[in-house]
């Protein structure tokens, strides 16, 4: 099997179930993808930083199981970035410094996708 590279590019935000079922694709995606041997990467952008900043606090109900589910990717070696602007546009970047996540802004102070296809990765949009 050719292992592949997919960066995964959550821009759902966390205001409807739609939102809520594109942000657990994301992981459900990436947990599949890496079980199979695959490099991915999660970008969190846009209305999507929301999620990471809820996903590193104590949740409980939906929010508590995605925030696990989150955990369990992580700790099977999942590698993730943060929009620095957006964090700071939908005002979870404070909570996002604070906990050391890693904010990236190497195009106009957002995610560098060029930077992701010169490196082999496939972009898919959630």
């Amino acid at each position: 099997m050719t292992q592949s590279k997919v960066a995964i590019v959550l821009h759902a935000g966390t205001g409807n179930h739609e939102q809520t079922a594109r942000a657990l694709h994301s992981l459900l995606y990436a947990k599949e993808l890496q079980e199979r041997g695959n490099e991915v990467r999660l970008v969190f952008d846009g209305a999507g930083t929301e999620w990471l900043a809820r996903w590193t606090e104590p949740q409980e109900g939906q929010d508590g199981q995605l925030a696990g589910f989150f955990q369990e990717v992580k700790q099977a070696g999942l590698v993730y970035s943060v929009c620095d602007f957006c964090a700071g546009a939908f005002q979870v970047r404070d909570k996002l410094v604070a906990r050391d996540e890693p904010l990236v802004g190497q195009y106009m102070n957002h995610p560098s996708l060029a930077s992701l296809v010169d490196e082999g990765f496939q972009v898919w949009i959630l």
